[in-house]
């Protein structure tokens, strides 16, 4: 089953309400994304904490082979 982009941004800004969340579905099938998220609570982290904290909030739909988000592209920025 495929996963919509607002249910993507919707579990990004559970734990990121105040981001600037940019959704792409990449190969139209609702299974392949990319995301770029920009907070202000990054700043002073590297790329690879901004990352596993995005991915922690989308673990639910990621887990496993019946995962409804199969590949996204991360795009972490920290507000400047």
């Amino acid at each position: 089953m495929a996963i919509e982009a607002h249910d993507i941004e919707t579990l990004i800004r559970a734990r990121f309400p105040e981001a600037r969340i940019t959704i792409t579905d990449l190969a139209g099938d609702g299974r392949h994304w990319s995301a770029e998220v920009v907070d202000a609570s990054f700043k002073g982290m590297n790329r690879v904490e901004q990352q596993r904290a995005v991915y922690a909030a989308l673990k639910s739909q990621m887990d496993g082979a019946h995962g409804e988000l199969h590949a996204l592209a991360l795009t972490t920025k920290a507000l400047e």
